[in-house]
């Protein structure tokens, strides 16, 4: 009697495991979601299966797609992807804005050549054809940027193609197309050759402050993603006698996304569909700590908090450190610090944890980067320099300044002991 009951529970128990394993259906076998642009009670809204969807999202290559959504997004932007991105979003409840790399001027490439134009257009149908009808797609961001140092407006007649293209064969997605900030040439072009484009999409960081005022100048009534913000840009800033930027801290880059987001972004109800904020990971574009949300060894700054608590309505259980102030020879950031070659100089800092937590503070060299580009393209990061460090604590050291003239950033890093940092850079110039 005992072996019929166990041979009838091990009976039920498979039967059971294979009913669940062909109940649970691979992305590629699932239904493509299908995404609309509305106005619903005067507002704009994208929805996902009749349900409304405002953008809560980062930008994300090569990020933790799992670690994004634990902090509260719904989404993630694509400058260019592949299935296993879509996969991979679909797996952690999140949606994607798939972007189509589209040449630019900038980088020589020639609108006036129609095979060009051709051949580029034959690759990027294939691109749209093997995705358009993944469950985690949110819509099809054509080209990043392509307004940038830019002269040839048959540009846009070459997105309008990919557009009108994409609407063709897949009726189930909208389609942007990202600009460097927002002007009226490219807005009225757009309007009048381009009504495959079904909305815009602005990438601003300091300058969005103006976003209303940009907004009203390029003459655009439509509804728009933000698809690129967050810190204020490298070209937006006070510059040292020598030219270099002054970065902000990790503490100020917080307080920035907070003030954005809530002044700017959820602001306008009416036209406004939601966000990507910039950057979720780490990247180096003037300096390796500028732009990204994390550390180059992955760890946590304010801002990914902020981005948590506004995303979540709640702050997460443990939060990054802040750095309150820092300064090389009793001067500040701003103070056009000159040093001799070889001396002794007091380094000085204030980190303050909110939960508590002890920060251990390490410290780097670098040379003020050369490699620098336009438009977020691929920068050489500066080598770490051998540097001597004295009595460290947890409120400053002293340091012996390099012996070859020239420019120099010293990095200080305060990190909590839970994967967590906080940072700020000084920038000198050895004479």
């Amino acid at each position: 009697m005992k072996k019929f009951v166990l041979s009838a529970l091990f009976v039920i128990l498979f039967l059971g495991t294979a009913c669940n394993n062909v109940n649970e259906k691979s992305p590629k076998e699932e239904k493509p979601s299908s995404v609309e642009l509305r106005n619903a009670d005067g507002s704009y809204r994208l929805f996902v299966n009749d349900e409304p969807f405002f953008v809560e999202g980062a930008g994300l290559n090569n990020g933790d797609i799992a670690l994004l959504a634990e902090h509260g997004a719904n989404s993630i932007r694509a400058w260019s992807g592949s299935e296993e991105v879509l996969d991979e979003a679909r797996e952690n409840g999140l949606m994607v804005m798939m972007g189509l790399s589209v040449a630019k001027e900038r980088h020589g490439f020639d609108y006036n050549d129609e095979k060009a134009v051709k051949e580029q257009f034959e690759k990027i149908k294939l691109r749209v054809l093997s995705m358009k009808d993944h469950p985690a797609l949110l819509g099809w961001g054509i080209g990043n940027e392509l307004n940038l140092s830019y002269t040839n407006l048959k540009v846009w007649d070459a997105v309008e193609e990919i557009a009108a293209f994409i609407h063709e064969v897949d009726g189930k997605h909208p389609v942007t197309t990202m600009l460097a900030g927002i002007g009226k040439r490219e807005v009225d072009y757009i309007r009048e050759h381009c009504p495959n484009i079904d909305f815009i999409s602005i990438q601003l960081y300091g300058a969005i402050e103006r976003l209303p005022e940009l907004i009203r100048k390029a003459g655009y009534t439509g509804p728009y993603l933000i698809t690129e913000w967050g810190t204020t840009g490298h070209w937006e800033v006070p510059v040292t006698a020598w030219n270099a930027p002054i970065e902000n801290t990790s503490t100020e880059k917080a307080r920035d996304f907070k003030h954005r987001y809530e002044s700017i972004i959820l602001a306008d109800s009416t036209a406004c569909m939601g966000s990507y904020v910039f950057l979720w990971g780490q990247k180096q574009e003037r300096t390796p700590t500028w732009y990204g949300l994390f550390t180059e060894d992955g760890r946590v700054t304010e801002t990914v908090d902020v981005m948590h608590y506004l995303w979540k309505e709640t702050w997460p259980e443990n939060r990054a450190p802040k750095i309150m102030d820092a300064t090389l020879d009793n001067k500040t950031r701003y103070d056009n610090i000159t040093l001799m070659p070889g001396e002794t100089y007091d380094v000085s800092y204030d980190f303050i944890d909110p939960d508590g937590d002890s920060v251990e503070v390490r410290m780097e060299l670098l040379k003020e980067s050369t490699d620098l580009k336009e438009g977020g393209d691929r920068e050489a990061r500066p080598e770490s320099l051998d540097m001597t460090v004295s009595g460290l604590t947890d409120s400053g050291a002293s340091i012996v300044s390099p012996d070859e003239p020239g420019p120099y950033r010293l990095f200080i890093y305060g990190t909590d002991g839970h994967n967590h940092a906080a940072t700020v850079n000084i920038p000198f110039l050895i004479q």
